[in-house]
């Protein structure tokens, strides 16, 4: 029988990014739950947060449970521009009435500008309180494509996430 007192779950998102209008038309820049200033906003059906969701997979994907579009689908108004917060809070929901905990989380945002290092600070703050663990539990990285395909040319936004999860 597989030791089922781990488990482990890979998390991916990526999402196009299209300049914001100067009248300030567009979506906000959101990395884990943190804006971002940016003359770019990520086009997408909630707030579009490629970390919030790369995340919210991991944490289901390590359960077995359905990914992130379909528990909350993109056609669905109710989601319409929804803070990925409530995504995330319904992911650890569900790892908890699964019986297990977050161990520790891992996560890579690559993204040209702007750079996250300063903030990470922010974002791993952010992130604990969401998740209810704590902040040493979760490190977040930024990488950039170093101007190569979309993410390099400031087309895009991607994110992975890599979440253990322990049954106590």
């Amino acid at each position: 029988m597989p030791n089922q007192h781990l488990r482990i779950g890979h998390g991916y998102d990526l999402h196009r990014l299209e300049p914001i209008a100067p009248e300030g038309k567009g979506r906000p820049l959101i990395i884990g739950g943190v804006r971002f200033p940016s003359d770019r906003g990520p086009v997408g059906h909630s707030d579009a947060d490629a970390l919030a969701h790369a995340i919210t997979d991991a944490l289901l994907g390590a359960i077995g449970e359905p990914d992130i579009g379909q528990l909350f689908p993109d056609d669905n108004p109710r989601h319409e521009s929804q803070d990925s917060a409530a995504f995330l809070t319904e992911a650890v929901r569900r790892v908890r009435q699964a019986g297990y905990e977050l161990a520790n989380l891992d996560a890579t945002v690559i993204l040209e500008r702007p750079r996250i290092n300063t903030r990470k600070h922010e974002i791993r703050t952010r992130l604990a309180a969401i998740l209810g663990v704590d902040e040493s539990q979760i490190n977040v990285k930024g990488k950039s494509h170093e101007g190569v395909d979309a993410t390099g040319r400031l087309e895009a936004i991607e994110a992975h996430a890599i979440a253990l999860l322990t049954r106590p």
